[in-house]
């Protein structure tokens, strides 16, 4: 095996070993990147929903009062304000979701379906869990969640969902008796859930690790190549001269040129060493000649 050969399968293994480290660091920063911004992206929805509700109840709730009296408007309720306000994000974004799932709400579209009813569940059985995150499969892609309980701590809330004769009768013709009704204080009645899409920030972070590992490879190849013309030129070359010299002095050839390299490294020393050997071999010649 040629040490060109050699020097190649070594450098291949190396390039290989490296790519593999670098691409499994790099994919690992660069997934967990991607998870904490997807992270970050619902927990800031999660704080734009509860920013509507807190709008909600403390501004537009007080001017609905009187009117209240006559008609019931679900504008003045904070979970509906926040819903309404995703349903319009939904428009353009129909990966995002935001729902406050109840197990026995109101109004019918918050009612849980079964893997929101889990959550609740899990919240209810759980009461020190403040969230629940984690991905699930969605007809719009892979999704990422985030959860928090819907928790009674407000004694105004059961003016509305104690019991159907405290309720506001103006509520009772809008969505009749049979729902929304039996919650106590401190219960764990729903939660809220904020889905974002895991799709795009995990498409980026791919892109950006398919341009690193491009560039690393080609760095590694072109010192590849240059180190292989390096070897060739510095090492190979010279070598291979040397050892058709040796060859036609080791035949009796001691007439040919002699073979000049005025450089200091190892090969300049062996080629210095091969000319001495060269003329010992003349003089011992000539010596047995006379």
């Amino acid at each position: 095996m040629r040490l060109l050969l050699k020097f190649n399968l070594v450098f291949i293994l190396i390039f290989l070993l490296g790519l593999a480290a670098a691409g499994y660091v790099s994919w690992t920063l660069l997934e967990r990147n991607a998870r904490d911004e997807i992270t970050q992206n619902a927990r800031l929805l999660m704080d734009t929903a509860l920013a509507a509700r807190a709008y909600t109840s403390q501004q537009v709730n007080p001017l609905l009062e009187t009117q209240m009296k006559y008609t019931f408007l679900p504008q003045s309720v904070p979970a509906y304000s926040a819903t309404e306000v995703f349903n319009d994000l939904r428009k353009k974004h129909a990966e995002y979701g935001y729902k406050e799932a109840v197990l026995n709400p109101t109004n019918p579209r918050n009612r849980a379906v079964d893997w929101e009813t889990d959550l609740i569940t899990q919240f209810r059985t759980n009461k020190d869990a403040m969230e629940i995150a984690g991905d699930r499969e969605t007809p719009n892609g892979r999704s990422y969640y985030v959860a928090r309980p819907i928790r009674i701590t407000n004694q105004a809330c059961l003016r509305c969902h104690s019991t159907v004769d405290a309720a506001p009768k103006t509520m009772l013709e809008r969505y009749g008796p049979a729902n929304g009704f039996g919650w106590t204080l401190n219960d764990v009645v729903g939660a809220q859930i904020i889905s974002v899409p895991t799709q795009v920030p995990l498409e980026r972070a791919q892109k950006a690790f398919t341009v690193f590992m491009g560039s690393i490879a080609g760095v590694f190849i072109a010192i590849g190549v240059v180190l292989n013309l390096m070897l060739w030129a510095m090492v190979i070359r010279p070598i291979g001269k040397l050892s058709q010299f040796a060859d036609r002095v080791s035949l009796g050839e001691l007439e040919i040129p002699e073979f000049k390299r005025q450089s200091k490294d190892e090969i300049g020393i062996l080629s210095r060493s091969i000319a001495r050997m060269r003329t010992s071999m003349v003089q011992a010649m000539k010596m047995l000649e006379s």
